[in-house]
């Protein structure tokens, strides 16, 4: 599945924003996404594996417990290929940025 297969679906977006505060259990990602979502365990469970077999996520047994955490190389894949693509949004912003410091000019007069 290509990078952006894998992030165009919100639940594993959100199960991404998740992981990258902190590690967490499948339990409490299970938790947060059922009431976000209101979708059932074993669908987050499918979404943590999609995520897991992607290279976007690893898990590693704690005990009983299977714990979750972000693993950046994706991320950093997808944002080289975005990269290619910035200077359609980087010109706007800093056009954006003199416009902003003429306004902070002319109020200081």
């Amino acid at each position: 599945m290509h990078a952006f297969e894998v992030l165009a679906d919100p639940v594993r977006r959100r199960i991404i924003e998740l992981l990258a505060t902190n590690e967490r259990s499948s339990g409490d990602v299970v938790e947060v996404i059922t009431n976000e979502f209101g979708i059932s365990q074993p669908a987050v469970s499918q979404h943590l594996k999609v995520l897991r077999e992607n290279g976007f996520a690893q898990a590693r047994a704690e005990g009983p417990r299977r714990l979750y955490s972000v693993q950046a190389q994706a991320l950093r894949e997808a944002n080289l290929w975005l990269e290619r693509f910035s200077h359609l949004w980087d010109q706007p912003l800093d056009a954006l940025d003199t416009e902003i410091a003429r306004g902070k000019r002319a109020r200081r007069k």
